[in-house]
């Protein structure tokens, strides 16, 4: 982060105002862009080849490792804004991210490829997912979230953790199936050590190339005037999604539809019990009133929105997927027009 920041200050001490200084930023994004890319598909073979050899299916590894990794700059974030007292930064980006998850991400994955939908996400996720959004909108109504919610919320992580783990064991035992073909069965073929560096090179490369990529974008929007509070309301969530935008979206085109899903609800529900309960138990959490009147509610019904588009079919159609899309230009549009 300092070197690519510090690399433009340079440029701009030694040459004045070259055309390095105006396309620096713009060196970053590409740059950015392309690592994001690099890792997503990194991080997808290396999950899904580790699902293959273990017997795990591609939905669980989505709700788990591949989710709470490509959801590391949110913690990152949110503990930062914590500890330096910006408890507002910290619920936003929460509250922000899950939207950019459900409406932009789940969309566009949707319009690229119509999505598989596995029973258990119907059945436990995302009622799940909805039931804890209502949660943290009514502990904020004191306009905080303290931090005995902030234990609760991560005792509730554990217990997903858990339910989840077990639930997978037992349908293994009662119903075992054959090893995976096509190109996760190809990625099974190698060596366990190869797949975790795989994944663990993506996930690095997954947080560089976010933070390049949001540090470009933020200096070109900062050229441009545009104001702080809307580079904050826009890139901070959106910027510290772009891990999980990359990952479904590879995912949706390489097949691993499961995994596009499952990285979706898994991350929302990691940024609720863990990155806002982490969070909160550092410190108190404030909700500020514009949050309980638009962005809570917003988030509360993009989740409940899920459930019915989820259950039509099993699947998520390039339709649905439109209309996410239509609804998040709507919500950020409003964010950038409306009266604050």
């Amino acid at each position: 982060p300092g070197l690519a920041g510090g690399s433009v200050r340079i440029r701009l001490r030694f040459f004045g105002r070259s055309p390095l200084v105006e396309w620096g930023p713009w060196l970053l994004v590409v740059v950015g862009l392309g690592i994001l890319l690099a890792g997503a598909e990194a991080l997808v073979r290396g999950a899904a080849g580790l699902a293959a050899r273990a017997g795990i299916s591609p939905l669980i590894v989505g709700l788990t490792v591949v989710a709470f990794a490509t959801s590391a700059p949110e913690l990152a974030v949110t503990v930062v804004a914590a500890l330096e007292g910006t408890g507002e930064l910290a619920f936003g980006n929460v509250v922000g991210s899950n939207l950019f998850n459900v409406l932009a991400i789940l969309g566009l994955s949707a319009v690229v490829a119509p999505l598989a939908v596995e029973r258990k996400l119907v059945r436990f996720d995302v009622p799940l997912m909805i039931g804890v959004s209502v949660l943290v909108g009514l502990a904020g109504l004191d306009g905080r979230v303290g931090r005995l919610e902030g234990l609760l919320l991560l005792g509730g992580l554990a217990a997903y953790l858990t339910i989840s783990v077990r639930g997978e064991r037992a349908r293994r035992r009662e119903n075992p199936e054959p090893q995976e073909s096509g190109e996760a069965g190809e990625a099974a073929r190698h060596h366990p050590a190869w797949l975790v560096i795989a994944l663990l090179c993506g996930l690095g490369m997954l947080v560089l190339g976010s933070h390049w990529l949001v540090t470009g974008a933020s200096q070109i929007a900062r050229a441009a005037g545009i104001s702080e509070r809307i580079i904050g309301l826009t890139l901070v969530a959106a910027g510290t999604s772009l891990p999980e935008l990359a990952t479904s979206v590879v995912a949706a085109i390489r097949g691993q539809r499961e995994i596009a899903v499952g990285n979706i609800v898994g991350s929302n529900l990691f940024n609720l019990l863990c990155v806002l309960g982490a969070a909160a138990v550092i410190l108190p959490v404030p909700v500020g009133p514009a949050a309980l009147r638009l962005d809570v509610p917003v988030m509360v019904a993009s989740a409940v929105v899920c459930l019915p588009f989820f259950w039509t079919g099993l699947r998520v159609s390039r339709l649905e997927g439109a209309v996410l899309l239509a609804g998040f230009l709507g919500y950020y549009g409003w964010l950038v027009v409306g009266p604050g």
